[in-house]
Parts: C-alpha cells; structure tokens; sequence
C-alpha cells in the first residue's frame, strides 16, 4: 500500500506542483491551503507524512505541529520556511517537526526528504516495541543499591523525569555510568525517543567531527553521500557522549556551538541544521584539574555539568555486593539456562573482603564467570578468581555488617524464589518458621514484602 501525504500550503502553484510530483512517486496524495483545512482532513483521514508552509492564514504551521502533536504525535512532518529564515525551522523542529525545506523548494530535496522521514517513521514504529522492551531493561531495577550514595542519586534521576537538561555522570570505570544514562533516557520524557551512545573515545580524532555532526558528499575522499552524524540521530532524543575527556579541543569548540545554538553544520556543508537533543555525558577523568591544565574548555564544562551524577567506586558501597551478586545471579542463570543453588558463605565474604578496583563491572564479569563453573549447586571460592585476604579490625567490622546485609538479601531473594512462601523459604533455608520470622524482624525485612514487591512491579 502507497504511503500518503498531506500537503499544506497556501501557495497554490507550489502545492500543485508538489503534489504532482509525489503522485508521479507513487504516493497517495491530500491537499490542504491552511493549517484549519488541514488539521479538519487529517482528523478524518490520518497521513504517513505531513508537509507544512509555517505562514499560512486561519491557522499557521507552527499551531499546526502544536495540534498534530496532541491527536497524531506519530505523524512525522516537514515543515516548508523561506530561506534565511533558519529561526523559524529551529522553532519547529523544536515543536516537534522532523525535517525542513526552504524556499524556493528543490524538488530532489523533496524527493530525498520525504524518502527518509518514512523510512525513519517506519522504522520508529518497529523500535517503539523494541523500545519498551529496553525501557523495562533500563529501569531502577537495574541500578541496584541501597547504600546511602547511590538511592540520593536515584532521587536526582527521578526529578530529571520531565526535563531534558544537560547532564554529566562521572565515577571510575565501571561504576555503570552508561546505566544511569539509559536510566535517565528511559524514565523520562525521552523514553520514546532515540538513544544514542557513543564512545568518544574509541573514534580517531580526525573522523569525531564528521561523525558527530555528519557530512555532505563529496566532503572529503570516500564521502561518496549524504550522512547524518550522531546529533541528527538522536534527534528529539539522549545523545549519550562516553569518554568525553578524549574529544580534541577543536572539536570541544564545535560541541560548545551545538549546545548553545542547537544546530549543527555537517563536514563540507554551510546550512546549519536545527536540531533538539538532550547531551548525557560522561568521564572517568577530572575535568576540572583538565580545564586547569589546557585540555578542557571550561565553558564546555559548565554547559555539561548543569546536573552532575557523581557514581561512587564499589568499595565505598559494599554494603551493596549481596544484593548486586544475586542481581548477577538472576541475570547470567536466566541467560545461560542454568540452575545455580545461590553463593556460599564463605564466597560471600570473599566477594565482600575484595577490592573491586573494576567495580560493578568487575563483579559482574566474577558472577558471569562463576555460573559458567557452578552448575547445579551454590557458587563455592573455587568458583572466583580470588581468595579471601587477611582482614584488619576494620575490615572484620565492615564485613560483619556485610554479612548482615548479605543474610537479609538473601533472605528476600529466597522469599521471592519461593513466592513469598515463608514455609517453602524456611525449608530452603533450612531454618525454621519461627527463626524466619525472627530474622524478618531483626533485618528490617517487611511482612508485606509482596505486595510492595507488585506495587514497584505496576508502577
């Protein structure tokens, strides 16, 4: 079936024209010379497309997207503005058109444009399931922790939820800065829009510019088309910027001028392009000491940190270790379709007394690594790459209030395992029913575990 289009314009010859030109394509074609008109037809008859002047009479362009954005959001539109009148493509992209025209109107362009707004709009279609599946990836149940650091942190993603600030997530390697970043993405109001990660790190200097901001053909050697860079991907979206301490200072420049004037200019290009992305970045270095050294803008800087996560290493949070092993555990004996008892006592505290210089990372790796080796029974010492190390006075105190968080952790993942069954978990545990209920209450563990468990499940 032929995709349809709607086209609003009040420009006579110029709708014709158009419309004759996406007919002879192939497309199923509407016409409208006002917003009114349009906004009337289209709650009769919805469109794959909408292609809009901004100046019309009755009803403007730009209260057009408005109305679109309420009845038909997944309507994907393109908006007609006469050149050198960039503003007004700026505030419609803003309002939520996908693309542009200028006029006088190049009918390749149209071709080309229309082209690549259904494909996009296709292809948005497919990833809203695949988008709710990575939402429920991305949730809180992800971040796990229930030290002090870590649930403050989780309040301040939560408040992100219904703006699209810049912000900028720093800790140590593995510390799962991408985690929060998806979590930051995935719980607010860009849930539906694209998520774009990229390693600034891993790309060569002389190719982060044209990836970033893309290129025109024929922009230098082997630019053989058109390409949109990372920004226009992830338009309306979270630009997810890994290992931003790498960028070079020329291209730091270029970063600063998107940020401030929300447009980019691709490689070999002269038209800046409008676009509405909120920028996550990320560093495990100090950029402040790089700012005083010369290798960071500071302007950049406080564009970035307008909100800061600042991810605590692992070994200030041990408190967490039990409750990330089993997490671990779930995860890796769901996906590898073993059947993995738990952890012994004696891993537990060698999992506690380590010291996790990959952090979070490193656990999972241990934990992944150990299901491999534990098959039908509990992971044993045997199973890690390392041995329990002699322990000082502090280190046998925090281990004792270690081993009480990992008795309560594994006390709720048993209750859970057995569906809230406290005489399947007793016996699982090998306890009785009434030293169950006695370690429920000296743990703070709560009797209405369940439905807290499905309330947190709905919400």
């Amino acid at each position: 079936m032929s995709k349809s289009v709607l086209i609003v314009e009040d420009e006579q010859v110029l709708r014709q024209s158009l419309a004759e030109l996406l007919t002879d394509e192939g497309y199923q074609v509407f016409q409208a010379g006002d917003g009114k008109e349009a906004y009337d037809l289209i709650l009769k008859q919805p469109a794959d497309l909408v292609i809009t002047d901004i100046r019309m009479p009755n009803m403007d362009g730009m209260e057009l997207i408005g109305k679109l954005q309420q009845t038909a959001p997944q309507t994907p539109i393109i908006i007609i503005t006469a050149y050198g009148t960039v503003e007004s493509a700026v505030a419609a992209m803003r309002a939520g058109a996908h693309d542009y025209l200028l006029k006088p109107v190049n009918f390749d362009d149209v071709l080309l444009k229309v082209e690549r707004t259904l494909e996009y709009s296709d292809l948005t279609q497919t990833r809203k399931v695949m988008t709710e599946q990575l939402a429920r990836d991305s949730t809180f149940h992800n971040l796990v922790g229930d030290a002090l650091n870590m649930t403050r942190l989780f309040d301040t993603v939560k408040k992100l939820a219904t703006v699209k600030t810049s912000v900028l997530i720093v800790g140590e390697s593995g510390t799962g800065k991408e985690l929060f970043a998806r979590a930051v993405h995935y719980n607010g109001i860009t849930r539906e829009k694209p998520f774009i990660a990229v390693n600034c790190g891993a790309i060569p200097d002389s190719l982060i510019e044209s990836e970033l901001f893309g290129y025109r053909r024929g922009a230098f050697t082997g630019a053989i088309r058109d390409k949109k860079g990372y920004f226009e991907a992830a338009n309306h979206g979270t630009l997810f910027l890994d290992e931003i301490s790498t960028l070079p200072l020329s291209v730091q420049s270029s970063l600063l001028r998107a940020l401030e004037q929300r447009v980019v200019v691709p490689v070999g290009d002269t038209q800046p392009r409008p676009v509405d992305v909120r920028i996550v970045a990320a560093s495990n270095q100090d950029l402040k000491k790089m700012v005083e050294d010369g290798g960071f803008r500071e302007d950049l800087l406080y564009r970035l940190d307008v909100v800061k996560l600042e991810l605590p290493p692992l070994r200030q949070r041990k408190e967490d270790i039990p409750a990330l092993v089993h997490h671990f555990l779930d995860k890796y004996t769901k996906q590898m379709n073993k059947n993995v008892l738990g952890i012994t006592n004696d891993a537990m505290r060698a999992m506690l007394s380590h010291e996790w210089r990959g952090n979070v990372r490193e656990l999972e790796n241990v934990i992944e690594r150990a299901v491999i080796f534990a098959e039908d029974r509990h992971v044993e010492t045997e199973d890690l790459p390392f041995a329990i190390p002699g322990l000082t006075h502090d280190d046998a105190e925090s281990l004792k209030e270690s081993m009480r968080q990992f008795e309560r952790h594994h006390i709720i993942y048993s209750l859970r395992q057995h569906h809230y069954d406290k005489a399947e978990t007793a016996k699982h545990l090998e306890i009785g029913v009434s030293s169950l209920y006695r370690k429920l209450e000296e743990l703070n563990i709560p009797k209405n575990m369940q439905e807290q468990d499905h309330a947190e499940a709905g919400a």
